[in-house]
This record gives C-alpha cells, sequence and structure tokens, in this order.
C-alpha cells in the first residue's frame, strides 16, 4: 500500500506541484487549502505524513499542528516556513512538527525528507540493528512504540512522532557513541554532501532531556559526549 500524504497549503501553485511531484512518486495525496479542511482530512483520511504551511486561513498551521500532534500523535509533520520565520520553526517544533523546510525550497530536498520519514528506521552500515519491543522501561520511564504512549513515573508525557523516532535509534545503539552525522542520515534521511547544522539534533535532545531527565542541566540518560555526539544511558 502507497504512503498517504496530505498536502496543506493555501497557495495554489504550490499546491499543486507539491501533489503532482508525490503523485509522480507513487504516493497517495490529498490536498487541503485552510487549516479547518486540514483538520477534517486529517481526521477521515488519516495520512501517514502531513506537509503543513504555517499562514493559513481559518485555523493556522500552528493550530493544526497542535491539533494533529495530540489526536493523530503517529502522523509525521513537516512544516513549511519562510525563511523570515526563525521563530516560527522553534514555535512549531515545540508543538510537535517533525521538520522544517525554508522556502523557496528545493522538490528534491522536500522528497528525500519524506521519503527518510516514512521508512523504517533504516540499518546502520557496520552497525547490525537489533529488534526492539513494542515498550520499553528504563530509569522510571516507559515508552510504547506501537500505541505511541509514554510516561515518566506514572505520568503521561507527551512525545512528538520524531522524539519516538530519536528514542527508537537512541535504544537499538544504548552504550555506544551515536555521532550527529549519524543521527542525521538515518533519522533525518540527509546525505554527506547536503548536510545541515548539527543544532538541528542538539534542539531536539534538549527538548527530550526536559520531558524524560530529573535535572535536564545534568543528564544521566541522554550523554553528550564532546566533539563526537551522545551515549544513550538505559
Amino acid at each position: 500500500m502507497n504512503s498517504k500524504i496530505l498536502i496543506v497549503e493555501d497557495e495554489e501553485i504550490i499546491r499543486i506541484g507539491l501533489r503532482d511531484n508525490f503523485e509522480l512518486e507513487n504516493y497517495e495525496v490529498e490536498t487541503a487549502e485552510d487549516g479547518e479542511d486540514a483538520i477534517r482530512k486529517a481526521d477521515e483520511w488519516k495520512p501517514d505524513l502531513v506537509i503543513l504551511d504555517l499562514m493559513l486561513p481559518k485555523k493556522s498551521g500552528f493550530e493544526v499542528c497542535r491539533y494533529l500532534r495530540k489526536k493523530h500523535p503517529q502522523i509525521f509533520i513537516i512544516m513549511l516556513t519562510a525563511k523570515t520565520e526563525e521563530t516560527s520553526k522553534v514555535t512549531g517544533l515545540e508543538m510537535g512538527a517533525d521538520d522544517y523546510v525554508t522556502k523557496p525550497f528545493s522538490i528534491l530536498e522536500l522528497l528525500a525528507r519524506v521519503k527518510a520519514f516514512l521508512r523504517r528506521v533504516p540499518q546502520v552500515v557496520g552497525h547490525p540493528v537489533p529488534e526492539v519491543p513494542d515498550a520499553i522501561e528504563f530509569q522510571g520511564i516507559r515508552l510504547d512504540f506501537r500505541k505511541f504512549e509514554a510516561s515518566r513515573k506514572g505520568e503521561e508525557i507527551e512525545l512528538s512522532t520524531r522524539e519516538f523516532q530519536l528514542l527508537r535509534y537512541f535504544w537499538q545503539r544504548r552504550g555506544e557513541v551515536i555521532l550527529r552525522e549519524d543521527i542525521l542520515q538515518d533519522i533525518w534521511g540527509y546525505t554527506p554532501d547536503n548536510m545541515p547544522t548539527t543544532r538541528t539534533i542538539d534542539n531536539h535532545i534538549v527538548k527530550l532531556r526536559q520531558k524524560l531527565e530529573d535535572d535536564p542541566a545534568e543528564p544521566r540518560i541522554i550523554l553528550s559526549i564532546r566533539g563526537a555526539g551522545y551515549k544513550f544511558d538505559a
């Protein structure tokens, strides 16, 4: 079955162009031109991934993102932002968006991002990837990767799809030193020739620590390895 993508964009030229390109890649595609229509189609059609513009009529992209993350935590969300919307990018990620692409964007880059999200976390060359159970528990934290549910010391915590994906990846490689570049390639789907700043990962790790650690300033679960990356100590 082909993956389902919902494109939410009020500019008709961009909306149609994205639809045509993703249909050529054999995805099932639906479109919405305002926030209310986006929520309705997400509820009825249940896409695998949403490409979401922030500046929308009726309901903003932020409102749509907040709704989707609460009601459909399994859906990946990629935001479309303008170059000048640095604050919007941060706000969108805080509300649960998995990634963002800045306008004007390369359709090839966007396609690569989408493919990276929709495929299963790949095997890393030279690193056999162990199976991960549907649910794991460590240090008072419980993660259910099938239901997309998480709790800490018995209290529910909200994690984005990207955060679940990162934690699953960390669990698979627990105890290893994981390079930031590995994470960008294996989780974000970047290649060495289009690698962005590693600050993308660092921002996600800061938010994860705030949700998981007793003292985010002195982490005991996701450890920083100076000059390299991170180590997951579960």
